[in-house]
């Protein structure tokens, strides 16, 4: 049953919503920055330093799901709720962290909450707003996304320019506080109709299998894909995924219904969504790479020129610009478009060259522009898929596929780079693995810019190969949508 507030109250719900939204997605880049500062202060070595940064995105990762299916058992506001208080907590506890273990454990803590408030947040956005005002609804949301991806670097260079590292975590302690006032007062409950007993066994085979993909995932690009500690977690993770598959086939309750399967419009919308974080996460993490060690920026500065590509976002959908030219253009228009722009702004900036930032600005404002169209009708599309009163199930599977293909976008966009780098390094240096490794390993100055012309070429390869598995995914989910609003 949905509760709909008064027309005045819904905009600030959609407000309190969209910055527990940010808060999230901020600490899934923000800590990028603080690595050398929390080595250094904490002692940290290699692995803890990975765990510090995984630990939180394995747990999100892998409680997605349930938390999804949670939120429409339970009170999609109650979840909401409780998820603000669960990651206050975790925050609280990493900025007074004085070891390794306290701060990995706290951020674990932190996924948790995370996981809650990234279901909850897009689930209530779809009961708050009927179809004339959801698009535009969707929009902020999607803007505030890519804010939150785009904005955590610069923050956190600038906090940790001023503040002790555990500021960083005690920023979200303020709208831990808003969101626990607010919500109560502004955003109605809401929950899904004949839900039914809890799929324990689902959400457990769900949760081990998702957590143990993304971390074979992950884990890859430092380790190799053939490594064990990546081979075995994959296996493993993909036969808790088949098993999780036969389940919901059985169960009376499943989490996720295996009919949506069969959909060819829940289909295309996966797809697209799974292509779209694929090349936009991969892309962005060359870019920055791109931008410190082949232009020489320091990394707050690589940071700020990036944020075009967010403010392009925020600007088109909060003037409603882009949603009015999805509504013209209906989703699968729309998605072909916004994903064909996205994949043009990733081959200008892959072609941009060492020097020369206004052709590097012409890419991101065309890669923003392509997410403000394709992201949010991908999203709404995912969602008119799936029952209304399954919306925290749908929010669910869109964050889920959201986190795997950025995952698989930064290994395997990573890979396809260290590939090409290996292969255009001068003879003498092959083997050197990384980009400091070979030019501390080269001889001479000229040695010296050979290597950073092959990895500069390195980077443009990968970024170009992202580009073009966008542009394969908006003609493959425009044409999944179109077919299946044919029949």
């Amino acid at each position: 049953m949905t509760v709909n507030p008064v027309p005045a109250r819904r905009w600030w719900a959609l407000a309190v919503l969209c910055l527990a939204q940010l808060a999230v997605l901020l600490d899934n880049t923000v800590l990028t920055v603080a690595v050398p500062t929390l080595s250094r202060d904490l002692g940290a070595g290699t692995a803890d330093v990975q765990w510090m940064v995984n630990a939180y995105s394995l747990v999100q990762a892998g409680l997605l799901l349930a938390a999804g299916s949670a939120a429409d058992r339970y009170g999609r506001r109650r979840l909401l709720l409780a998820g603000l208080a669960v990651f206050g907590l975790g925050s609280l506890a990493a900025g007074l962290a004085h070891s390794t273990g306290q701060l990995i454990a706290a951020r674990a803590g932190m996924g948790v909450g995370g996981a809650l408030l990234l279901t909850t947040t897009l689930a209530l956005v779809m009961q708050l707003f009927d179809e004339t005002e959801r698009s535009r609804a969707i929009g902020a949301w999607s803007a505030v996304n890519a804010l939150g991806f785009a904005a955590g670097p610069p923050i956190g260079g600038l906090v940790l320019a001023h503040f002790h590292w555990g500021a960083i975590f005690l920023l979200n302690l303020p709208i831990v506080l808003l969101g626990l006032v607010a919500a109560p007062l502004l955003v109605p409950e809401s929950r899904g109709s004949g839900a039914g007993r809890p799929d324990l066994p689902g959400a457990l085979l769900s949760s081990t299998g998702l957590a143990a993909v993304v971390y074979a995932i992950t884990a890859a690009p430092g380790h190799g894909w053939s490594a064990p500690r990546v081979l075995l977690p994959a296996l493993g993770g993909a036969l808790l995924l088949a098993a999780f598959a036969q389940w919901q086939r059985r169960a009376r309750h499943p989490m996720l219904d295996p009919r949506f399967l069969r959909d060819r419009r829940f289909l295309g919308a996966v797809a697209g969504v799974l292509l779209i974080t694929f090349g936009s996460a991969g892309v962005l993490f060359l870019l920055a790479q791109q931008l410190q060690f082949v232009r020489g920026y320091p990394p707050l500065e690589a940071g700020l020129r990036m944020a075009p590509f967010a403010l392009t976002v925020v600007v088109l959908n909060l003037a409603g610009l882009a949603g009015r030219l999805i509504r013209r253009l209906g989703s699968p228009g729309a998605i072909a478009l916004g994903m064909a722009l996205l994949a043009g702004g990733f081959a200008v900036a892959a072609r941009s060259g060492p020097d020369g930032y206004p052709v590097l600005l012409l890419g991101l404002v065309l890669m923003g522009a392509g997410c403000a169209l394709a992201n949010p009708a991908i999203v709404e599309a995912v969602l008119g898929a799936i029952p209304p009163d399954r919306a925290g199930a749908g929010a669910g599977i869109d964050a889920t596929l959201a986190e795997i293909g950025s995952s698989l976008g930064v290994a395997v966009l990573g890979a396809v780079q260290n590939a090409r780098f290996g292969s255009l390094l001068p003879a003498s240096l092959t083997g050197a693995g990384s980009l400091p490794a070979a030019q501390a390993a080269a001889p001479t100055a000229t040695d010296r810019t050979a290597v950073l012309t092959a990895f500069a070429s390195s980077v443009e390869t990968a970024q170009l190969a992202g580009a073009t598995a966008v542009l394969a995914g908006g003609c493959l989910t425009a044409l999944l949508l179109r077919r299946a609003g044919r029949r």
